[in-house]
């Protein structure tokens, strides 16, 4: 059995995760083709959970509760579902969105569903010096903090841009599967270790 350290009330597998640390997943983004052409107008009076404001956005906007997502479903047949927190949630959400559509009387499909972005967070529950960081490693990193608080470092393998910010919170987006998101904390842990902020030292004078 491999090691396993706990966090919250988690065990976890050290083997995978050698920090310890697992990001948590909190945005699912996947697209789907409905395989037909869709009547924006007619959704939007038809369905309870719908908006549509052609000028403002060529899309019907869709929530359902559970799992708790967003559709935007375009004409042209196209779907994109935000806000699950898992592959499996985001597969079963479109598929809903999918059926309320065709209760609706459209000869939906359900074609090429596709995970196009995994949004993960974590916390390494220490100070980070960025501008250390941002120097050392200056090819990958922006860091602008009259523009935005976070640094922003994009990692070419795997192709995952991560924002880190001075309080040890970290945003990692850009995968296509989770592996990819922890594979890239793991990268960039030891790399945060070397820029851990120290603790002030007071020095009283008598």
């Amino acid at each position: 059995m491999a090691d396993q350290v706990m966090e919250g009330s988690q065990p976890v597998d050290l083997s995978k995760h050698p920090s310890g640390i697992v990001p948590t997943l909190q945005n699912i983004v996947s697209t789907v083709n409905l395989g037909c052409k869709l009547d924006l107008k007619a959704i939007a009076l038809q369905a309870r959970n719908a908006e549509y404001n052609p000028k403002r956005f060529a899309a019907v906007i869709m929530r359902i509760r559970e799992p708790k997502t967003t559709a935007l479903i375009f004409a042209s047949g196209k779907m994109v579902c935000t806000g699950a927190k898992s592959e499996q949630q985001s597969k079963l959400a479109a598929r809903k969105y999918a059926r309320i559509i065709q209760k609706l009387g459209f000869p939906a499909n359900f074609m090429d569903f596709k995970i196009q972005n995994i949004v993960g967070s974590c916390d390494v529950k220490f100070p980070i010096r960025l501008e250390g960081l941002s120097y050392s490693h200056g090819p990958f990193s922006t860091y602008e903090p009259e523009i935005f608080p976070g640094l922003i470092y994009r990692m070419k393998q795997p192709k995952i841009v991560l924002l880190i910010f001075v309080s040890g919170k970290i945003v990692l987006t850009g995968a296509k599967v989770r592996e990819e998101t922890y594979t890239a904390f793991e990268n960039i842990y030891p790399v945060l270790q070397e820029f851990r902020k120290k603790p002030a030292v007071i020095i009283c004078l008598p």
